[in-house]
């Protein structure tokens, strides 16, 4: 049985004073789904702090593949280790779009997490001109196996997948929930090919989206969606509980 798993992406949004009220309006939450918040690098330290006792997992948005060096604007697997970081996204599509991410730096970032004990998330998925050109499972095929190079079968029980389709993401637009579990049952069977499929069982994959507290719980309730990333409907505490709420299924 995989645990449902909501991970919240504060994106660029957040300073430290109210990334501390929000961890403040939070319960402690209960073990049944993993909670975990992606802030920004200036609030990690002071959200670690405050999210002490809530069982709530600290997360980043980025992380670089080197420990140290001359790399100019990035942060390295120690530096968020040393913070409590329990997860980083990888290869996320804004990443990917905007920052000149590719499949091979999202596999060396991704090789960083796991060598460090840091459980990455990560992000897959097609735009909308691939999409409407009926080319969504063989983009996402090509960026799990490079994604996934490399990765010995002990390695990927600790990681998370997102399947993000670039069109869904922040427009309001939504992927059916049928539809993103087809393509999250393909993800499942590229692992299960690579690696096998009790291995692939094992492993939770996302949906990300538009996912609000409202429609969740849709995408829970099928066979192969294990929880969400979600950006603006985590930046609330209400909207964030929202979603975990949902989760329980």
């Amino acid at each position: 049985m995989r645990k449902p798993i909501i991970a919240g992406n504060w994106k660029m949004f957040k300073t430290i004073a109210e990334a501390i009220a929000f961890a403040e309006a939070l319960p402690v939450q209960d073990e049944a789904v993993e909670a975990v918040l992606c802030a920004p690098f200036t609030a990690l330290s002071a959200l670690a702090e405050a999210l002490e006792g809530k069982n709530i997992a600290l997360g980043a948005q980025n992380i670089h593949w080197a420990e140290d060096g001359a790399f100019t604007g990035e942060v390295s697997p120690l530096m968020l280790k040393e913070l409590g970081v329990k997860y980083a996204i990888v290869g996320h599509s804004e990443r990917r779009a905007l920052f000149g991410e590719t499949d091979e730096t999202v596999n060396q970032r991704l090789h960083a997490a796991l060598k460090h004990g840091i459980s990455p998330i990560v992000c897959v998925g097609e735009d909308l001109e691939q999409r409407e050109a009926g080319q969504t499972k063989e983009v996402v095929k090509v960026q799990m196996e490079a994604a996934l190079r490399d990765v010995t079968s002990e390695q990927l029980v600790n990681l998370v997948v997102a399947y993000e389709p670039i069109w869904a993401i922040g427009t309001g637009k939504t992927s059916s929930a049928e539809d993103a579990n087809e393509v999250i049952g393909f993800i499942r069977e590229l692992i299960a090919d690579q690696y096998d499929q009790s291995l692939a069982n094992q492993v939770r994959i996302q949906y990300g989206g538009s996912v609000k507290p409202e429609n969740v719980a849709g995408f829970m309730a099928q066979s192969d969606i294990d929880g969400a990333l979600v950006g603006g409907a985590s930046l609330q505490p209400e909207s964030f509980l929202g979603l975990v709420k949902g989760a329980h299924q």
